[in-house]
């Protein structure tokens, strides 16, 4: 039991301050080794000599084209090595001689590529956005910080946005392409005015809320969908947040800057363009695989879709007999959204800075990896390491659309002393479950506070001291999310807020609590919540449908207020039902909601 009232938390501070949480100091160029083992198992290890100069500063190998300002902030603290068009073997050669990486997104930095450094490369840094062509586990594995240069190409990729807009609007290239070719067709090519018409903003991260300010400064009402955008940023520049079948179904212009995430992966397709506004018009300068391009290419034949407007596809360069590419009332361009003298230079300056600190020990705010954790404490905190992530997955599913998240707290409840419980690894874990599911972002130790507070939430921390042994790092943990609307009315708790709460049984991660009801599923697979009338039978008529269905069941648990009256049921399954099955659980006359959650 309690013996005190919950308090606020305070994180133990590192007892060395000149060590980082995101590098180890560089080995400077003057001596460095590496250690490799002999082919012969059990022998001993080889100590072998990489380089040794009388320079102490570090190198960093510049792979691709960087802007002369960046360049030049690189020179102040290191060797630079400019060497482009590296093949993958010559890569690999000249990375053990490096501390730092650079590349932009045609260097592969492979498993090989980490490898081949013996330890030495500490940090990869990538000029841009996208971290594809990264082995991030590897860098990882190999205690590589891996870091981007995310915001630079912001006011770039807004204003491709709106170009592409206007031309499509007023079919600028396909006129354009006309008269080249000898023709004048003033009467085919009447576009459509932008004034008094709706667009909606699907994503209201950076990019999103430039092009907002600038539609409607073309005097454009605007819409947006984005589950983590605050309503009263929104309201500050006059923008409504909607829920996503509201924004599509109310358009008259959609700009999509979304990630591309599972959850997004053609999120745009013949069952959503089926609810779009006859003649809605598509822009798309986000991600290509965010549309199902063959479901775009019927929706623009059958008319549902006026015209596109795409800088991104699913496979670039796309086939060059694309149907889509080829679409009369489709208009492309080559991935050109960061493509200013201006961006480039942003995105060379930003790497540039965030290469530096990384290697001078600082704490990368644009880190993509987990950093290095000791072993110990990763082993004691393992199952609870992933019930966090999970309780953060199952609290942001549970937030209707349209609600902005913004306070989060997080309630730890243990018998250990407070500076005998470091929960960094764990809040950052929490914030990893509520933002990467609809997110492009890594969160990580290194960056979880940062990317909370650039969206808006506040993430407060309290702990109950309970009597008992310490020799459990958690008794559970309980994550609360307040003034927002729930897709499952039964997980708003008598305080008013989302409220789903767990334990580690047996070194297994479980849901215990949800709203008020008292559960215990498994965090395993996904899960299926239904609040009901508490009487005879509802298990077996529920576990039938899922049978008949092939869908297995791997844990059920009921939750009661009191015999015969409301319960909370959570089924932990395997696999994702299909639609037709979760309607036919919800047409049980005693279940009055359900939800289907993604673990």
């Amino acid at each position: 039991m309690a013996t005190s009232a919950s308090q606020t938390l305070r994180t133990p501070s590192l007892k060395n301050p000149s060590l980082s949480l995101s590098s180890k100091p560089f080995l400077s160029s003057a001596f460095s080794v590496s250690i490799r083992s002999r082919q012969n198992r059990g022998s001993r290890p080889l100590l072998v000599v990489v380089s040794a100069g009388l320079d102490a500063k570090p190198t960093i190998l510049v792979a691709e084209k960087l802007g002369d300002a960046g360049i030049e902030l690189l020179k102040d603290f290191a060797n630079v090595d400019c060497s482009y068009n590296l093949s993958p073997e010559e890569l690999c050669t000249k990375i053990s001689l490096c501390d730092a990486l650079i590349v932009r997104s045609g260097t592969k930095v492979s498993r090989e590529v980490f490898e081949s450094s013996s330890g030495r490369l500490k940090v990869v840094g990538r000029a841009g956005v996208g971290i594809d062509n990264v082995d991030l586990a590897a860098a990882t594995e190999h205690g590589c910080l891996v870091v981007n240069a995310p915001t630079a190409n912001t006011v770039a990729a807004a204003e491709h946005g709106i170009a592409l807009l206007a031309a499509m609007a007023r079919n600028v290239a396909q006129a354009d392409a006309s008269v080249k070719s000898g023709k004048w067709q003033r009467n085919k090519y009447v576009g459509v005015s932008l004034v008094g018409k709706t667009l909606a903003v699907m994503g209201f991260g950076k990019v999103g809320t430039e092009v907002a300010r600038r539609a409607k400064g073309l005097g454009m009402h605007v819409i947006a969908h984005d589950p983590y955008a605050p309503a009263d940023r929104a309201r500050a520049i006059g923008v409504e947040l909607v829920s996503f079948d509201e924004a599509i179904s109310t358009a008259d212009f959609i700009s999509l800057h979304m990630p591309l995430t599972p959850s997004t992966t053609k999120i745009l397709n013949d069952e959503n363009f089926a609810k779009m506004k006859k003649g809605v018009r598509i822009v798309n300068v986000a991600r290509g695989g965010v549309i199902d391009e063959e479901a775009l290419v019927k929706a623009l034949d059958a008319g549902i879709v006026a015209q596109a407007a795409l800088d991104v596809f699913t496979v670039e360069p796309p086939p060059k007999d694309s149907k889509l590419v080829q679409h009369e009332r489709v208009t492309v361009t080559p991935h050109l959204g960061a493509s200013t003298v201006e961006a480039q230079e942003g995105v060379a300056i930003e790497i540039a800075e965030a290469v530096v600190g990384a290697l001078k020990g600082e704490l990368a705010a644009t880190a993509v990896n987990a950093p290095m954790v000791p072993a110990e404490v990763l082993t004691e905190l393992k199952p609870y390491v992933v019930l966090a992530e999970k309780l953060g997955r199952l609290a942001v599913q549970l937030v209707a659309g349209g609600s902005g998240v913004k306070s989060i707290k997080v309630t730890y409840a243990s018998a250990r002393a407070p500076d005998d419980l470091d929960t960094r690894l764990l809040r950052a874990m929490i914030t990893k479950g509520l933002i990467e599911p609809i997110s492009s972002v890594f969160v990580n130790l290194v960056n979880a506070d940062f990317t909370a507070k650039q969206r808006g939430i506040r993430i407060t921390e309290e702990r109950i001291t309970l009597d008992g042994s310490p020799e459990s790092p958690l008794d559970f943990i309980q994550v609360q999310i307040a003034n927002v609307e729930s897709r499952f009315a039964s997980a708003i708790s008598e305080s008013g807020e989302i409220t789903v709460e767990g334990r580690v049984k047996d070194g297994v991660p479980h849901l215990t609590k949800v709203g008020s009801f008292e559960v215990d599923v498994s965090l395993e697979g996904s899960i299926i919540l239904c609040r009901q009338v508490d009487q005879p039978g509802m298990i077996g008529r529920v576990g039938s449908l899922l049978g008949q269905e092939n869908v297995n069941v791997s844990f059920m648990s009921v939750g009661r207020i009191a015999p015969r009256k409301q319960a909370v049921m959570a089924i932990g399954v395997d696999e994702q039902p299909k639609k037709e099955t979760l309607k036919k659980i919800g047409d049980i006359p005693a279940i009055e909601e359900f939800v289907f959650l993604k673990l």
